[in-house]
């Protein structure tokens, strides 16, 4: 069996949007993706999201009684996992179309939970007392490990926020739409070495929302879902098997790339969560795009950037379209606009879009391929 999306859209608008609760991005996300579709909530029967509000009071919110719900909660690759949760439970018959719903005031904190960590969790017990606490100092950790062992320089580690610039500059949605070189990089000011302010991501409002069905209840274009993979190596960054590379990526990658029978040749866009400027670089790598200790010149080379070979993160990213908290969601809409030929930094010809999403410090990671028509 074929799964589809047959809708995906985004809150009415990314970035500071102190009116609007965290429920409130949830619904408007969901009421837009149900347009998109041309359906109604009552063509829902099942439903998934992430955090709170959880599955079911967003269920309720909207007047839905779902047969099915998912509210696994992995980080920022949450709703990658969703989708292929969806697709799974549609074949096995449990459901016939679910609605995918993201909404987080990040910035804002309008409903938003409070961030804590017990001193009896993992992370209290074996991090925090050495100073590691949150992404910007977690990945300071995987950062400076990989440009010690591959030679990656601060001027490569800044051309990513460089090329994700280029995209953002052509997207009016944008929260930064001015170009950047490296030097304005590196001269923002330090966050966490090796880190500068431009190569941390954002901190937004916003949400998003995706249907998820079979090719015959779609009501307009879908988007195929070729092959889906998800992995997990580890909830704390210390315990990673190797700093340099993400054994989530690697494995979610392999799995997607097989169910789909595609190579990388056939890759024509790629969506790689980037919550730091070194995360795309890990993308490109345990993808299979290029060797170990490349990505950071084919970055810089611009095979990334608008009119490179590999066009990547063509929303701007985390760096510079929206980051709410949790990017996964924005990934994948920036890969279905590609798709179906509707975005803003629009890239010719796109006919198959792979999307990578990492959740916490590289704890969790899935891959999407998605096509714009069957092989």
């Amino acid at each position: 069996m074929t799964v589809v999306i047959a809708g995906a859209a985004e809150t009415d608008e990314v970035g500071r949007l102190p009116g609007h609760s965290t429920l409130q991005l949830h619904l408007e996300a969901a009421r837009n993706a149900l347009a998109d579709a041309g359906m109604t909530i009552h063509d829902i029967d099942g439903i998934a999201t992430v955090g709170t509000p959880g599955p079911i009071q967003v269920a309720h919110a909207l007047g839905i009684t779902p047969a099915w719900l998912d509210g696994t909660g992995v980080g920022g690759s949450s709703f990658l996992f969703h989708v292929r949760h969806a697709a799974a439970a549609i074949k096995a018959g449990m459901c016939h179309t679910v609605l995918i719903t993201h909404g987080e005031s990040g910035r804002s904190r309008v409903g938003a939970g409070r961030f804590g960590i017990t001193p009896d969790s993992l992370l209290g017990q074996f991090e925090l007392p050495y100073g590691v606490m949150g992404p910007t100092t977690s990945f300071t950790i995987t950062a400076l490990r990989y440009m010690k062992e591959t030679g990656l320089t601060h001027e490569q580690l800044a051309e990513v926020a460089v090329a994700q610039r280029r995209w953002s500059h052509l997207n009016p949605r944008a929260m930064y739409r001015d170009l950047i070189t490296v030097e304005d990089v590196l001269a923002s000011r330090m966050v966490a070495y090796p880190f500068h302010l431009l190569e941390c991501c954002l901190v937004t409002d916003g949400g998003g929302a995706l249907i998820v069905t079979t090719p015959e209840r779609a009501r307009r274009s879908p988007v195929y879902l070729l092959g889906s993979g998800e992995a997990a190596e580890s909830p704390l960054i210390s315990q990673m098997e190797d700093f340099t590379t993400s054994k989530g990526f690697r494995l979610s990658g392999e799995a997607a790339f097989a169910e789909a029978k595609i190579t990388h040749e056939d890759v024509d866009h790629l969506m790689v969560y980037d919550a730091f400027a070194h995360v795309p670089i890990y993308g490109l790598e345990d993808l299979g795009f290029v060797g170990r200790g490349e990505a950071g010149a084919f970055i810089a080379e611009g095979h990334t950037s608008p009119g490179g070979r590999l066009p990547m993160n063509t929303n701007g990213g985390g760096l510079s379209y929206t980051h709410t908290g949790m990017y996964g969601m924005f990934a994948i809409q920036e890969s279905v606009r590609q798709l179906r030929g509707e975005a803003a930094a629009q890239v010719p010809g796109v006919e198959v879009s792979v999307v990578l999403g990492n959740g916490g410090m590289f704890a969790s990671a899935a891959t999407l391929v998605l096509a714009n028509r069957l092989p």
